[in-house]
């Protein structure tokens, strides 16, 4: 039928037919093809401009030179530039000019950064694109607070600017053992003894360090215990302990063994892990020590835990110019290609003390020269923030964790919530926040790069009525119950599936997850 269409057209003209195959015509085009169907008509919609705003400026520009307002807000001089146009509008070198009356420039403004054909700009932007078209005295001073004050930016946006706070160090300890440090590595590959995690403690001055291996499930009691024989017993009650807001810490038995111990506890402000720095990088260094081993020589990794605790301490350190060994008992432990570390090299008892005193001396300047060179190069990266008492702050929270699935927020909660009272200065880079029983399970002390100044109206308040974080600020999302299974078929596998129903406030979500993480995470979902 096709050919014969053809036929019926050619035979009009004087023409030869060639033929082509169709595996060489790789480069056909529409005008090869006759065409079939008549082409759709389209019907144009004709779209009026609302000219409200127009007309509004024109009564605004009619009532303010009425007033005489235009000569208030300009200068001498620059009155030639006003010129009105035949649409009746009064212009400024071409640029339509907003008086101060009935909140024009306000309507003008919201228009600009709160309609979906702007989607909150930041201010530059907003300038730049208001400023080809209107003209106000201060104009990119009026938006820059606009914007400032939008409560919908102050939750959205992120900071693209350098982080808030000076480094703030402890102080230097006086003596080994003083001062420690602490933290747990958990989720490690179970092993045959049953040890999980490992409970890492330092010491501040030597940086000698414990690499105590456990089970993620001992209580307190066994943990304290365990304490006890292998620092306390060791070395000596220390006077501080600096750590995280791990539960284990926070714990009533924790807190009544070290007030009775005489030891000092401190703990670090929510969701900031820089407190402990000493432990997150001891932590880091552990476990590619870790990887290595089990890489090189294989076996269970607790295995090899007490001779990489003896290579951490026998290797040298920077911050204090020798190994830790060294640092602690005024010489390096003897080892395989160190052998004259003792032996013939033997010193009297008044040598090795003074030479253990002279040691400690010459660790606390050098970790006093580490310090000042950490916090230059730090405080390069950093601005200084400061709050009074009374502030009304935001707080930052970490939307895209804690959340098993994507809804229709997941991923785009909002990054700060508030507005919260401070109540109390904790030190010079750490507040004390008035929070709502919504966020009583938070800890209410917050490091400064956490908070955010708002300079909205104070009235404006964020509901926290669909938001729900945990004690680490992550937003959380609990499930009801399980509408439907289904088996997903893969070529060699089956997977089986579940349809999710979330307690989310702005409607009813749906889901499918993968039944085993759900009952791993959810199992009260599947008892019946």
């Amino acid at each position: 039928m096709r050919q014969r269409r053809w036929v019926e057209l050619l035979n009009d003209y004087d023409s030869v037919i060639k033929y082509h195959p169709g595996k060489a015509n790789v480069v056909a085009d529409a005008l090869s093809r006759k065409e079939r169907v008549k082409p759709l008509r389209i019907r144009a919609m004709g779209m009026t401009v609302q000219t409200s705003l127009k007309d509004q400026i024109i009564r605004a520009q009619q009532e303010a030179v009425a007033r005489d307002n235009l000569k208030r807000e300009i200068d001498c001089g620059a009155e030639k530039h006003f010129k009105t146009k035949q649409d009746g509008v009064i212009y400024y070198l071409d640029r339509v000019w907003i008086p101060a009356v009935d909140e024009l420039r306000t309507l003008i403004l919201d228009e600009a950064h709160k309609t979906r054909y702007f989607v909150h700009p930041s201010a530059d932007k907003m300038y730049q694109d208001l400023r080809s078209f209107y003209w106000w005295p201060g104009m990119k001073k009026d938006v820059a607070i606009y914007v400032g004050k939008c409560i919908t930016c102050a939750k959205v946006k992120a900071e693209h600017q350098k982080p808030s706070g000076l480094l703030e160090q402890p102080e230097i300890p006086q003596w080994k053992w003083e001062q420690i440090a602490m933290d747990f590595i958990t989720k490690l590959p179970r092993t045959s003894s049953g040890h999980d995690s490992i409970w890492v403690i330092i010491d501040r001055l030597t940086k000698s360090a414990h690499f105590l291996p456990i089970r993620e499930t001992y209580k307190m009691e066994k943990l304290a215990r365990l304490y006890v024989d292998e620092i306390v017993v060791r070395h000596r009650v220390p006077f501080s302990i600096i750590s995280d807001r791990d539960s284990r810490f926070t714990s009533w038995f924790w807190q009544s063994l070290q007030q009775s111990l005489g030891t000092n506890v401190n703990l670090s402000t929510a969701y900031h892990p820089q407190t402990d720095g000493l432990s997150e990088r001891t932590i880091q260094t552990l476990e590619d020590m870790l990887r290595t081993c089990i890489l090189d020589f294989g076996g269970s990794w607790d295995t090899h835990l007490p001779l990489i605790e003896f290579s951490n301490n026998n290797s040298y350190h920077n911050s204090i110019g020798c190994a830790p060994f060294e640092a602690l008992y005024g010489r390096k432990c003897q080892s395989p290609i160190c052998w004259t570390e003792v032996g013939d090299n033997r010193i009297t008892r008044h040598e090795l003390i003074q030479e253990t005193t002279d040691k400690i001396a010459q660790i606390q300047q050098r970790l006093q020269a580490t310090r000042s060179r950490q916090k230059s190069y730090a405080d390069k990266r950093r601005k200084p923030l400061e709050f009074d008492v009374g502030d009304r702050v935001m707080l930052k929270v970490s939307p895209w964790k804690g959340v098993v699935r994507f809804g229709a927020k997941g991923k785009l909660e909002p990054r700060y919530v508030g507005l919260f009272e401070i109540t109390q200065c904790i030190g010079p880079v750490a507040y004390r926040l008035k929070l709502p029983d919504e966020l009583s399970g938070v800890h209410d002390v917050f490091h400064v790069s956490n908070l955010k100044r708002c300079l909205a109206d104070e009235s404006l308040i964020i509901p926290l009525e669909e938001i729900q974080v945990d004690e680490k600020l992550y937003f959380i999302e609990e499930p009801v119950e399980v509408m439907e299974r289904e088996v997903k078929r893969l070529k060699r596998s089956r997977i089986p599936i579940v349809k999710v129903r979330w307690n989310s406030k702005r409607g009813p979500e749906f889901t499918w997850e993968q039944e085993d993480n759900m009952k791993t995470k959810f199992p009260h979902l599947f008892e019946n």
